[in-house]
């Protein structure tokens, strides 16, 4: 379920924001001008969300660093929407 509040409720409403995020454990959208302006979500969620990203980062970092094997932009770009199509297994 999204909980979208505007952003004139970070500063006046923060303790029920912080508990919807903290203690329900739910991300809140915040608007602006009836726009999707941000997002606030605990540090928890946020490293579910990223330490993935980071720790095949930095794989890719240390396989460049024993490698010469370099990609094009356009061929890594390729090679990740043939395997979001279903063409190559992730």
């Amino acid at each position: 379920m999204y909980h979208i509040r505007p952003v004139s409720d970070l500063r006046n409403k923060f303790t029920e924001i912080e508990n919807t995020v903290m203690k329900q454990g739910e991300p809140v959208i915040l608007t602006k001008n009836g726009y999707g302006a941000m997002v606030v979500m605990s540090l928890a969620q946020y490293a579910e969300l990223t330490d993935e990203v980071e720790l095949k980062l930095d794989e890719a970092d240390r396989a460049a660093a024993v490698s010469d094997e370099r990609y094009t932009a356009d061929e890594v770009f390729q090679r990740v929407r043939e395997r979001l199509h279903g063409r190559e297994a992730l």
